[in-house]
């Protein structure tokens, strides 16, 4: 990577985060070539929808693209106050665990339609994955805000046991309130507990004129209007792309922040395997292959709808002879192209409407 780079921008919500974001992946990336980044981030809120375009189009630019997201994680502890970290996938596995992750909290987490984790499934999965502790929205807010170290340190420990040398604190100034007091702490917490620091925008948005257009998205989400002076507001105009120098000069007291950038961009390194088909593997009995079990399959149901038809037309050995070599002639075009496990897990859908199939249910993926 360039040596004469100084900040990758880690932490960006796309418009495939309904709730904030209006950045356009192709704006994105090639705004990012523009500013001489070799490489960025997108970390929608709780989703990995813009995963493959953003692969394809960061590396058409020659752009390093780093997958990650924002997840929101609510402990049995203290479920009124959940809180947001943001994970960045440094391999396959980290890709395949944050992809697990996700698909539990949209199956298993959902209240109100908002999807949650807690720390212990973060935890278990932890594995090819970095993490980023939130700015003002994250998980150390509440206990650095109401000046509980012993509840800090206790956290930071936590989530340095499972993630190591992986775990960063993030640090954000975009003009919210309460932000240099919580900047200052964190940097002593940093020290104390010897965790890095790292330096993020929060961009949902690229140019800061379009910040009128972003608040009315967060509106749509929210079921509010703009006028509403009673709606939450969680971003500011400064939330949007900036240029490496206006980052450094943001953070020109705490260039460590801005380095940590650089680094956790080297350590992100996903390939996605595009335009190759991969299916479950679907069981089948001792014996058999995949072929021979479809074959089987398809010969018993032909020779169950010829009895069930032939009590309203007659079916003679000819007629009979004539659907098995049919059926013969589409089995092997099936096989050669490679194609009974997709049938058979087709069939296995259509089983749960018509319980006369009877085939397994569990597939191995």
């Amino acid at each position: 990577m360039n040596t004469n780079v100084r900040y990758v921008h880690l932490r960006n919500h796309s418009e495939y985060s309904l709730v904030d974001g209006i950045i356009r992946i192709k704006p994105l990336v090639k705004r990012a070539a523009e500013l001489g980044m070799p490489a960025v981030a997108i970390t929608d809120h709780c989703n990995l929808f813009a995963a493959v375009k953003f692969y394809r189009a960061a590396l058409a630019v020659g752009v390093k693209p780093i997958l990650g997201a924002d997840i929101l994680v609510r402990d049995a502890a203290d479920p009124k106050n959940p809180y947001r970290v943001t994970l960045l996938v440094q391999n396959h596995q980290g890709y395949l665990g944050l992809s697990e992750l996700i698909s539990e909290a949209y199956l298993n987490g959902q209240d109100k339609g908002v999807p949650y984790l807690t720390a212990e499934k973060v935890f278990e999965k932890n594995s090819g994955l970095i993490v980023l502790s939130g700015g003002l929205d994250g998980l150390l807010n509440a206990s650095v805000m109401s000046n509980d170290k012993a509840a800090s340190d206790r956290i930071i420990k936590q989530w340095k046991s499972r993630f190591g040398d992986r775990f960063y604190l993030e640090l954000q100034r975009v003009g919210r309130p309460n932000e240099e007091a919580l900047i200052n702490r964190m940097v002593e917490l940093a020290l104390s507990q010897d965790v890095p620091v790292v330096a993020t925008n929060g961009a949902c948005f690229l140019s800061a004129d379009e910040f009128g257009a972003h608040e009315a998205r967060v509106c749509i989400n929210q079921g509010r209007v703009l006028s509403d002076t009673r709606r939450t507001k969680t971003h500011t105009a400064q939330n949007y792309f900036k240029t490496q120098d206006e980052m450094a000069e943001l953070f020109s007291d705490l260039p460590e922040a801005l380095e940590n950038t650089v680094e956790i961009a080297k350590r992100c390194n996903v390939a996605l395997n595009l335009g190759e088909n991969f299916l479950p593997d679907f069981p089948v009995p001792d014996g058999l292959t995949i072929d021979q079990y479809f074959a089987q399959l398809a010969e018993e149901g032909l020779a169950k709808r010829i009895k069930e038809t032939a009590q309203r037309i007659d079916f003679n050995d000819e007629r009979v002879a004539q659907y098995q070599a049919r059926l013969k002639r589409e089995l092997d075009v099936i096989c050669q192209m490679g194609f009974p496990g997709y049938f058979l897990i087709v069939a296995d859908f259509i089983a749960v409407s018509y319980t006369h199939l009877t085939l397994p249910t569990k597939l191995e993926v």
